[in-house]
């Protein structure tokens, strides 16, 4: 006998939701890092985000990238163009200025690619 309504969630029971098998596709070369900073606001990433980094995944043309510059790491898009290589970080303020050509003199390398970002809605 029914006292009640039926779960609104029960239409939806075709299966768990393995958020493992969601989020990561290369298990042996996924990271997980915490942003710092506002420097890629404007890609809708923010401070204390939640990134899923891969590292088996080639990065292409804009893609959000963690970069090793001179011994740091960064987080910014990477624009790869007949002018060269570019890393970008997304604020809008002084946008030409937040472009950094990557040069001979740049100890530089791509660390993984942020392929998920997981973003606090209520803090």
């Amino acid at each position: 006998m029914s006292a009640g309504f039926p779960s609104p969630a029960q239409d939806y029971l075709d299966g768990k939701l393995d958020l493992n098998s969601y989020l990561i596709k290369h298990p042996a070369a996924t990271f997980f890092m915490r942003m710092t900073g506002d420097a890629m606001i404007d890609a809708g990433i923010f401070d204390n985000d939640l990134l899923i980094v891969d590292r088996s995944i080639k990065p292409q043309n804009n893609s959000i990238v963690i970069a090793v510059l001179n011994g740091e790491l960064t987080v910014r898009k990477i624009i790869n163009n007949q002018k060269g290589i570019y890393l970008k970080s997304n604020l809008k303020e002084n946008s030409k200025e937040n472009n950094l050509e990557v040069t001979e003199d740049i100890d530089f390398s791509i660390w993984g690619v942020v392929t998920k970002v997981i973003h606090e809605l209520h803090r």
